[in-house]
């Protein structure tokens, strides 16, 4: 454990971010985004480049609008041109009417750059470096120097790497940011080249690293162990070609595992949903797997993990998880175990405990179903009904009868629509048939259901699908393959999922709403507003039973998965 030091925050997601292939922020999304960061304990925000789009100038005006109360906003920028004095030059100008008391410049310091790309005596280059940065200094509380392909140039020609950075030193920057921005280095060199660099400047060093071996998160940390003070990086790793090096996970290796001041401790819980926030404003689906963040970073399948955890967490994890935010979550698969049950009826609150019959037979038919390819690791909800019934505690809120959907387009450029009927019998006894229209057969079932269950239970009013999801389970099939449908529902509360399964994507589609009706129901405890109180499903048929495992439901149906009602249907 390293002794206790701060360690300086610096956020490019805003800049850098942005060059992601499929990341585009707008300027009210990046104001946002900026006080998150604020709100989290970044200390430097760097907003954009302000002469390279209208979007980043106009970030910088309505962020002075905004009070932050711990971080500090940066303008990032070129040096300037070459033959071009730094008071003439058109990019120094726009960082300083970015009206910023710090500002970010990136020069070069490979040598192969000077050369081919720039095209310039090595000299002049330097010359260029000294100028920008004495020129910004006299005009600016903070001047950071970002030593461009700093990593790869010191391999090549060492000295001039260094000469370039004492250079700018002497100039009188603030802090030197080395560069490994074609992120192709690994963490032993670059440990050995930021020691280098600091024998060789006494300015404060920072590490800005990119991803393209995998290694960003490892290269900073290295960085940081042999001196840089600074670290560089981007929320989810977002950034050009393979991503910028995450801060996200840097934040937490800094200061869970090495002991580094990251963040004040009381904001390291907000790490989860600040790594959610960007992705929802980025428009991007967060990483299940992500580090520490991910909605799988703590999750247990296996029976052997999670009989490990409930003893001691410590067994199968490796920091608590709400520490960063998170939460442990433990999957139900043809892994599981007699832990996994258990362990779920706990979470689900369950007054009642399984018994031994009920636990073995349970466990059989999770690992039949998931046989046939359901799926319950999103599907908790669907799960937690299955243990309801198993338990004989599930309560028969309405009684399925048919379903009929038609699909429809008129002409070749009117948009399909579809009619869905469906009729039930309410909590009352009485039927009714009721029909709805959508843009889907999937969308026109979930209107009509329920429209028809609305005069009965007003709270479904507030529930609403989040996410929708078909996968394939058969190759080769074709279009007459098994599918799984997983639905995500919520009611502004609770945030729940349901699993269906079919040959029939409609017929899936169904399991699943039905299941996510019935767990809303469930859980609000709901009584009918019409009629006698809802029937309690019979143990019996509630019971998981008959040689093949499968529930059977009052109409002497056979069930084919987890949902309510998979009595005959009709659609077309």
């Amino acid at each position: 454990m390293a002794a206790t030091r701060k360690i300086q925050l610096y956020d490019t997601t805003l800049r850098d971010g942005c060059q992601s292939e499929d990341v585009s922020l707008t300027v009210e999304n990046k104001v946002q985004i900026a006080q998150r960061l604020d709100d989290f304990g970044i200390d430097y925000i760097e907003g954009g480049w302000p002469g390279s789009n209208p979007r980043d100038a106009a970030f910088f005006s309505e962020i002075k609008r905004v009070r932050l109360r711990h971080a500090r906003i940066v303008a990032f920028g070129s040096t300037r041109r070459h033959g071009v004095k730094a008071g003439q030059d058109r990019n120094l100008e726009l960082i300083l009417r970015a009206n910023t008391s710090a500002a970010c410049v990136v020069g070069k310091t490979w040598d192969l750059h000077v050369r081919e790309a720039l095209r310039i005596p090595l000299k002049a280059n330097l010359e260029i470096l000294q100028d920008t940065i004495r020129y910004l200094k006299q005009r600016l509380d903070e001047v950071f120097f970002d030593a461009e392909h700093f990593f790869d140039g010191y391999a090549v020609n060492p000295e001039y790497a260094l000469e370039c950075i004492r250079a700018v030193a002497e100039a009188g920057a603030d802090l030197i940011c080395l560069c490994d921005t074609n992120g192709g280095r690994l963490p032993e060199e670059v440990g050995a080249t930021v020691r280098a660099a600091r024998e060789a400047v006494p300015t404060p060093l920072g590490i800005h690293c990119h991803n393209d071996a995998e290694v960003a998160v490892a290269n900073t940390i290295a960085g940081v162990r042999n001196g840089a003070v600074q670290v560089q990086g981007t929320v989810n790793g977002l950034g050009e070609r393979c991503g910028n090096a995450n801060l996200i996970s840097i934040i937490a290796n800094l200061q869970l595992k090495l002991g580094y001041e990251c963040v004040p401790p009381e904001r390291l819980k907000m790490l989860s949903e600040t790594s959610r926030l960007v992705y929802e404003l980025a428009n991007i689906p967060p990483h299940p797997r992500q580090a520490y963040v991910g909605r799988s970073a703590f999750a247990h399948k296996a029976g052997l993990h999670v009989s490990g955890i409930q003893r001691n967490a410590r067994t199968y994890e490796h920091i608590d998880p709400a520490l960063v935010g998170n939460d442990r979550r433990v999957l139900l698969s043809e892994l599981s175990g007699r832990a996994n049950i258990l362990y779920k009826t706990r979470e689900f609150g369950m007054r009642s405990e399984l018994t031994p019959e009920q636990l073995d037979r349970l466990l059989d038919e999770l690992k039949r179903l998931e046989g046939e390819g359901y799926t319950f690791d999103g599907a908790d909800a669907s799960f937690e009904l299955l243990m309801m019934r198993t338990l004989g505690l599930a309560t028969d809120h309405f009684r399925f009868v048919s379903f009929r959907v038609f699909d429809d387009k008129w002409h070749e450029d009117q948009a399909p629509f579809s009619e869905a009927v469906v009729i039930i019998e309410g909590p009352d006894g009485q039927r009714s048939r009721t029909t709805a229209i959508g843009n889907g057969p999937v969308n026109a079932l979930d209107s009509a259901l329920r429209r028809a269950l609305l005069p009965y239970y007003p709270k479904l009013e507030r529930m609403q699908l989040v996410d929708y999801k078909v996968r394939v389970l058969d190759d080769g099939v074709g279009t007459g393959a098994r599918v799984r449908v997983l639905i995500e529902s919520t009611d502004g509360t609770r945030q729940w999922g349901t699993v269906g399964l079919s040959s029939n994507v409609v017929e899936a589609s169904w399991q699943a709403l039905v299941d996510s009706i019935e767990y809303k129901l469930h859980k609000d405890n709901a009584r009918p507003r019409l009629g006698r109180s809802p029937r309690k499903v019979p143990k019996a048929a509630a019971a998981l039973t008959n040689g093949a495992g499968r529930a059977t439901r009052r109409t002497g149906r056979k069930r084919s998965g987890p949902t309510v009602a998979t009595a005959s249907s009709e659609s077309r």
